[in-house]
């Protein structure tokens, strides 16, 4: 079973002032066989590696045990049980929020120490009812964790956030004990109000942003606000390459002029394709945004128009070291990036005509043919991005 929505998930952080690696620790995978996301926010005690690592051990177990079905009293007992302890406090401690979502759009948070978190349901807090879980084992007797479950529906959004957010801005003169979730309620609620279709991205950022103005610019935690937004799906299509077969030629530029979307075309050939098909005019660009590639070209109802093969290249090179911090610039690869971050279902079409150009043995070896290239951007997408991909041959 598919989705009935897409699912958008981001999480944007800070870290502790003065830390070059952050003490919470994101995860989510998407499993294509079950149609199924699942995410994991856990925050370390402390800061800097030592907590990164405590996070980093939380996350993955708990990413593994749910993978696995196993029963959310039993992941909590499993992830207490191992944790180690901390040789000063003699504790051993990391927080988490585990968010299961299945195909079917059954939602099943668990949550340990970490701020609650927050539904909104047409664009109102919705309270899925939270379930209280008191442990028993020896070593973690009556601790305590909460657990919901609920289906999800479309336009609903799931916000979770580590204690950097609530607790930012402590022992200031605004915020003496805190922000605090009622804060985040507030403010999350009404950038929705005002935004009804703000990404799950620029939610998440937005939290982050006022928590580190809270601190003063300063951050006094490592700060994480996780966004999950159930929507309908932004499209783009992507063609490179000619058909293997010229009478193609048709139903690919068909295929182009109908879709329901954003549209990049990638190689001078198949831009020449369909505007020869679809009887449009190609205007060329002389702005070099990017010494590595040619500039990009202008086709009636296209987005973007590129070069081919190099410039694929370059989008797998930037996709491959993507995160939070990069700033994208203005050359062709960087575009192609961008409008790949804003889209959700991603859909290539990849001529399979062999461009003789790219056989020299001369050229050097990341002029990969075209197939291999969009393969491995494929991969990232869905891997690294959790983007809905599909590939078509012609």
């Amino acid at each position: 079973m598919k989705h009935q929505f897409y699912i958008e998930v981001d999480c944007q952080q800070k870290n502790h002032d003065g830390e070059r690696i952050c003490g919470d620790v994101f995860l989510s995978e998407r499993i294509k066989t079950e149609e199924r996301i699942i995410i994991v926010l856990s925050d370390g005690m402390g800061h800097g590696v030592k907590a990164n690592i405590l996070a980093t051990l939380t996350s993955k177990m708990a990413l593994n045990f749910t993978r696995e079905h196993k029963d959310v009293n039993r992941i909590a007992e499993i992830i207490m049980n191992t944790l180690p302890v901390c040789s000063q406090r003699k504790i051993s401690y990391s927080t988490f929020t585990i968010i299961d979502i299945e195909a079917d759009g059954k939602t099943t948070i668990l949550e340990y120490d970490n701020p609650e978190t927050i539904i909104f349901r047409d664009n109102e807090i919705f309270n899925p009812q939270w379930q209280c879980i008191i442990l028993e084992s020896d070593k973690n007797a009556g601790k305590e964790l909460k657990s919901c479950t609920f289906y999800a529906q479309k336009e609903d959004r799931i916000i979770s956030c580590s204690d950097g957010i609530t607790q930012s801005g402590m022992g200031s003169h605004r915020f003496p004990f805190g922000w605090g979730h009622d804060n985040l309620i507030q403010f999350t609620h009404r950038l929705i109000k005002n935004n009804p279709n703000i990404s799950a991205n620029k939610l998440a950022g937005k939290v982050v942003n006022v928590a580190y103005q809270n601190d003063g610019y300063h951050a006094k935690d490592d700060t994480s606000c996780a966004s999950v937004y159930f929507r309908e799906p932004r499209k783009l299509l992507i063609c490179t390459g000619p058909p293997y077969e010229e009478e193609k030629d048709k139903k690919l530029a068909r295929e182009v002029k109908n879709f329901k979307g954003k549209k990049i075309l990638c190689g001078a050939t198949t831009a020449d394709i369909i505007a020869r098909e679809l009887e449009l005019e190609i205007e060329d660009s002389f702005e070099f945004h990017d010494p590595d590639l040619p500039p990009i070209a202008y086709m009636p109802g296209i987005d973007l128009v590129t070069e081919g093969i190099l410039t694929l290249s370059k989008v797998h090179e930037i996709l491959k070291v993507y995160n939070n911090n990069y700033i994208l610039g203005k050359g062709p690869a960087d575009q192609i990036v961008k409008l790949l971050k804003e889209s959700d279902e991603i859909h290539f079409i990849i001529g399979t005509r062999i461009n003789i150009a790219h056989q020299d043995p001369n050229l050097p070896v990341e002029l990969e043919i075209r197939r291999t290239v969009v393969r491995r951007i494929a991969e990232t997408l869905e891997g690294k991005f959790l983007k809905e991909v599909s590939m078509k041959f012609i």
